[in-house]
């Protein structure tokens, strides 16, 4: 794809990965992703932001045939899918000087040998002019390394926001033109990448008031022209109350942990609380983590297997662990043939998670009449809790 005109002398570069489906062998990418970078031309100096995944480097150099001198190469973020073209990058421009913050000048020389020589590190609020155009870099630690940054041109009061605000989404769209299809993107890319990081995150959010964005340009997903929206979303994602939802991941082997499952969601739905179901043996786990963004209640369904926790039901809760969503109260229904620790070894992994443990429900074989009535009565218990705490 050839490089695209934002505004006078402001390009966005890169390439769309529609092929793309799964994220640091880890995050399901089920629409794809873009990698973009960004081109501001000022009446004296010219600057790069961001490059490319190495894979789509020749894409990118191709772009910038028609580019007579680059000045400043800037690095908002060290992870190779922005940076890793930088070596080529230089090699094409070797006067251009690659503009970091301060721990990112380390880390980059560790990940792509890039010599110190050709770093100029900048601090937090530093500007660089490009004549007519003046890049600010804003410091952003943990969004979601700790070196990052964001650039606002002031000029055009654009932000470049890196992988703040982003959304997984390959698309020939420029801009964000469906608003509910990138809603949901960038919800999966905040849960699966940014949540853990909520309290930091909340800092940079407040820090971004005083300058007047009107329009965001992320380095995955689409241009954000109206970008209120946006910033409202990872308000409510960041620092709003949990929802009446419980998350229910859970996976069955011979159908006893299932019929737990299936009743408290029952109950559950009975009595007003919403509920979302994952069986882990075929769940998108990105949608599992949407779920925790917004979900008062995490209950955890897993038979026993070799005296422990099914090892999907373990992954889940270490997952549930690593995010640190704002759930606030958590259980664990299941079944077990003659003994076990399950409970205490999921409640074990999860020291992250500032919760309140509601009392478990186990049945030895098959659910009987008792076991059901615990049921109710964990139901009852999440029900009231919520309406205790005005969770809607």
């Amino acid at each position: 794809m050839q490089k695209r005109k934002i505004f006078e002398n402001v390009y966005w570069l890169g390439s769309v990965d529609w092929d793309r489906r799964l994220f640091d062998s880890l995050i399901p990418l089920p629409d794809g992703t873009t990698y973009n970078a960004y081109l501001v031309q000022g009446s004296q100096k010219t600057a790069l932001l961001d490059t490319v995944d190495p894979p789509m480097t020749d894409e990118l150099l191709a772009q910038l045939s028609d580019v007579r001198a680059i000045d400043f190469i800037v690095s908002q973020h060290a992870e190779q899918d922005h940076s890793g073209a930088i070596p080529q990058v230089l090699e094409r421009f070797p006067e251009a000087k690659v503009v970091v913050s301060p721990k990112a000048k380390g880390m980059l020389m560790d990940l792509l040998r890039i010599p110190e020589t050709a770093f100029v590190t900048v601090s937090d609020g530093e500007t660089i002019s490009l004549g007519d155009k003046t890049l600010k870099f804003l410091h952003t630690p943990w969004v979601h390394w700790p070196e990052t940054m964001v650039t606002y041109l002031t000029e055009d009061k654009m932000l470049f926001s890196c992988d703040f605000l982003g959304s997984h989404i390959a698309s020939s769209d420029l801009f964000v033109t469906d608003q509910g299809r990138v809603y949901e993107a960038a919800k999966r890319y905040f849960a699966e990448i940014m949540m853990p990081f909520r309290k930091v995150i909340e800092k940079n959010i407040e820090k971004l008031k005083e300058y007047d964005v009107q329009m965001i340009a992320p380095s995955h997903g689409q241009i954000y022209d109206r970008p209120a929206w946006i910033m409202d979303a990872y308000k409510d994602w960041v620092m709003g109350v949990p929802h009446n939802l419980v998350a229910l991941p859970f996976v069955s082997m011979h159908g006893s942990t299932r019929q737990l499952v299936d009743y408290l969601a029952s109950c559950l739905v009975e009595q007003g609380v919403r509920v979302e179901l994952f069986n882990l043996a075929a769940a998108d786990i990105g949608k599992l983590a949407m779920a925790l963004v917004d979900a008062a209640t995490i209950v955890v369904g897993v038979p026993t297997v070799l005296a422990g926790p099914h090892p999907l039901a373990a992954y889940a809760t270490l997952l549930a662990n690593a995010l640190r969503p704002k759930t606030k109260f958590l259980s664990i229904v299941g079944s077990y043939g003659w003994g076990g620790k399950t409970v205490e070894t999921l409640a074990g992994m999860i020291p992250n998670l500032n919760v309140e443990v509601l009392d478990p429900v186990l049945c030895k074989g098959v659910p009987a009449k008792n076991d059901f009535e615990s049921l109710d009565k964990l139901a009852g218990m999440i029900a009231q809790k919520h309406k205790e705490h005005g969770f809607r």
